[in-house]
């Protein structure tokens, strides 16, 4: 009986899956960092024999050929790609055997031109329902976004994509399991992708957007309205795939001393602390970026920070660095320039330390005529903001930061987190700032109430 491994990467938003019958197996869109599949495929002594990538990855840099190499396994990826490597490729309707599966290509372009779905059919004589594995096309209530190959064909994008995803479920009865890559948090997603633990092609029927819209038109149009903001490194996420990625070194980069951090932070170089975010407020080493290591780490500090930026991770401990290293290889950042470990006075040393105000929104609420700066993408600003708060997202601040007035800033976003880098990115530039850590939800109170008019267009 065919069995299916999840392995998950929530820091992403993705999933990559082990699929086997108790002897060998195929990985589905392995994430950079391999180990991990390595152990599922160790744990449960498998072999591996194939390797399959749905699409060229937009979010993410693919551990396929690695994974592929490593295992020996045939690496299989759509025929329609060109690729810098040496792979299996395979179109719509094409199939391979392995052990006592079947599994047969369909094309699904949308999310991208050569986007292909696995189907996974058990031979043996307890087999039960196929399987598909999805990628960014059919995912658990909507699809993958659709204007990451070029802005400009988004719309014949989207029509393709509600067509591969109509086809898909016209080849499939509602008992196969459905297995998206995206769809759990990832900005490939579009529309209103639930998340969820599993779901069927029967349970997609009854609420995917690309199902239950009859008209192609009216599908199209929610979905092309409903896109927003995606992580800037996306853009080098594509060429670094089709180039293929090598091993990752997930050990310690040469520890930098106070000296070398001061000259490092002199230069305008990313450091890049690694503290939660009020640690980061209550005491800094003074032109340091706080980036809070947790599930949006990578996203964010991806997003925010200048590609190919020289960056030094600055630790409580080496495990805090070496987890913060695993989530940036998986978004092309290969090696930090150094590391530091230990607590700012520590590493101080005549550097400047500094500080910042940390608040709520109750506090904000009791402040007297503040200058609020909404750092949350376009989209969170439409649904509902504070009248007169100056709104700039996140991933547009460092090239705004001289259309904020001089006053002191109250920032915030929708819990805290984007706030606190963007209130870091003030104090490096010698801004006054206020960071609002509180969640929007308790934001009621200000929202109705009158105030200062933005001074920044949004």
């Amino acid at each position: 009986m065919v069995e299916v491994v999840v392995v998950p990467t929530e820091s992403l938003g993705d999933r990559s899956y082990v699929v086997h019958d108790g002897g060998v197996a195929l990985v589905v869109d392995p994430q950079r960092d391999v180990d991990r599949i390595e152990k599922v495929l160790a744990d449960l002594h498998l072999t591996c024999t194939h390797v399959v990538e749905t699409h060229i990855h937009n979010d993410y840099v693919s551990g396929g050929l690695v994974l592929a190499r490593n295992t020996g396994a045939a690496y299989v990826v759509a025929g329609l790609e060109e690729v810098a490597f040496d792979r299996q490729p395979v179109d719509d309707g094409d199939q391979f055997v392995t052990g006592s599966m079947t599994v047969t290509a369909v094309a699904t372009p949308g999310h991208t031109d050569g986007h292909l779905a696995y189907i996974v059919e058990d031979r043996s004589e307890e087999a039960g329902p196929p399987a598909v594995f999805t990628g960014g096309s059919l995912l658990y209530g909507s699809v993958g976004r659709t204007d990451l190959v070029d802005p400009g064909r988004t719309e014949e994008l989207t029509r393709r994509q509600y067509r591969s995803a109509r086809k898909l479920a016209s080849m499939l009865g509602d008992d196969a399991q459905v297995y998206p890559t995206h769809g759990f948090g990832s900005f490939c997603s579009s529309g209103s992708a639930t998340g969820g633990d599993t779901s069927t092609i029967g349970t997609e029927r009854s609420r995917n957007d690309a199902l239950t819209t009859d008209d192609e038109e009216r599908f199209v149009a929610r979905l092309v309205a409903g896109l927003t903001a995606y992580p800037a490194y996306y853009v080098h996420m594509g060429p670094r795939n089709r180039q293929g990625a090598g091993p990752i070194d997930l050990s310690l980069p040469e520890l930098a001393d106070a000296e070398e951090l001061e000259r490092r932070i002199l230069a305008g170089e990313w450091v890049v602390d690694l503290r939660s975010q009020t640690a980061f407020a209550a005491e800094h080493l003074a032109g340091t970026v706080s980036v809070a290591l947790g599930t949006s780490f990578a996203t964010y500090l991806g997003w925010v920070l200048p590609w190919g930026t020289p960056l030094t991770l600055l630790g409580e401990d080496a495990d805090q660095v070496v987890a913060a290293q695993r989530q940036l290889v998986r978004i092309g950042i290969d090696r930090p320039d150094a590391a530091a470990i230990g607590s700012p006075s520590e590493l101080a040393r005549g550097s400047e330390l500094a500080s910042f105000l940390v608040t709520d929104f109750e506090g904000l609420a009791a402040a007297q005529d503040p200058v609020v700066l909404d750092v949350r993408r376009h989209d969170e600003h439409e649904a509902g903001h504070i009248p007169g708060s100056i709104h700039i997202p996140l991933h547009d601040l460092i090239e705004r930061l001289d259309e904020l007035p001089g006053d002191q800033l109250w920032v915030h976003c929708a819990s805290g987190f984007r706030a606190s880098i963007a209130a870091s990115l003030l104090d490096r530039a010698g801004r006054d700032v206020v960071l609002v850590h509180d969640n929007f939800a308790s934001a009621g109170a200000l929202l109705g109430r009158g105030g200062r008019e933005a001074t920044v267009a949004t």
